[in-house]
């Protein structure tokens, strides 16, 4: 190994976790800080626990929430506009017959009154 290159390593470095729990590793700082450790994760306990980070999961929350009523208004909307034009919808093949027939009915109206 060269010299020099290298951090110290400490042989008691002490752990604190935010559940309290405190423990010694090897490292290469001091002191350790971290949010979840064997005594508070779920695998080891066997506990579901939400670990919540600066309100995160009430900020998500909130969005979904939002979101759905976002949606339920838009799709009362959707449903009013369908039922007003529910009455008046035609397909293009409808309108284009309309047409004809309504230019037909012209045509004779024309040539009758040409012929009188």
């Amino acid at each position: 190994m060269k010299k020099g290159i290298h951090p110290n390593y400490n042989d008691k470095a002490q752990v604190t976790c935010s559940c309290g729990n405190v423990f010694t590793v090897g490292s290469v700082s001091e002191t350790l800080t971290v949010d979840i450790c064997n005594k508070c994760h779920p695998f080891f306990t066997g506990e579901m626990k939400f670990v919540d980070r600066q309100g995160r999961v009430d900020k998500f929350l909130k969005k979904m929430q939002a979101a759905q009523q976002v949606q339920q208004t838009s799709k009362s909307k959707k449903a009013k506009a369908d039922d007003a034009d529910a009455g008046d919808s035609k397909s293009y093949k409808d309108i284009l017959r309309e047409q004809q027939t309504a230019m037909k009915k012209a045509e004779k109206a024309n040539k009758a009154e040409l012929a009188a």
